[in-house]
């Protein structure tokens, strides 16, 4: 495959891909959504290996908090381009692993949770994302170009740079699970 060929199949891909979920059950207003791109470079009947960038984009984590010296909400920003093992890719179920490194990227809120306000901040920080999931293809023909995705992602990064409110902490999990639909091009 060309150069040319690769980053119009890696493009496609990504806007293809498109998936809406919670990051976490139990959490209110909460809106985010990943974009994975791939392209695969080796593989057989029992496996294929490729290179994928899931970028997820959480735009309203919520914080609660009976002080008011935290924000309200603060938005996260993950992108890690990964290597991708696919078991059985040519099968209707096919199980994979993933496992990746970038960057993640954090802005909290300048509203306090009572009514007062903070300068805000954001921060920039190293991220290692590790993730599985399983891919199902329709029984019909005439869908082959699409299967279902469930997946579980873990993006273990530093933390958010909270100016009023630091947690001691300097790394963090960050879970995703998602549920989707994928394009095959």
């Amino acid at each position: 495959m060309s150069g040319k060929q690769a980053t119009f199949a890696v493009l496609r891909a990504g806007v293809s891909v498109l998936a809406a979920s919670a990051a976490a059950l139990d959490e209110k207003n909460e809106v985010s959504a990943k974009s994975t791109t791939r392209a695969d470079f080796l593989g057989t009947e029992v496996y294929a290996i490729s290179v994928e960038v899931p970028a997820v984009f959480n735009l309203d984590e919520d914080i609660q908090s009976s002080g008011d010296i935290v924000p309200t909400d603060y938005t996260q920003i993950f992108v890690t381009p990964a290597v991708r093992l696919n078991l059985f890719p040519g099968t209707r179920v096919s199980p994979w692993v993933s496992f990746g490194g970038g960057f993640g990227h954090f802005s909290e809120s300048n509203k306090l949770n009572y009514f007062s306000t903070t300068p805000g901040g954001s921060s920039t920080t190293g991220v290692i994302q590790a993730g599985l999931g399983l891919d199902m293809r329709p029984l019909q023909k005439r869908f082959s170009h699409f299967s279902f995705r469930g997946e579980v992602r873990d993006f273990y990064s530093g933390t958010p740079n909270l100016s009023l409110a630091d947690t001691g902490k300097t790394r963090q999990h960050n879970y995703f699970v998602g549920l989707g639909l994928v394009w095959h091009v």
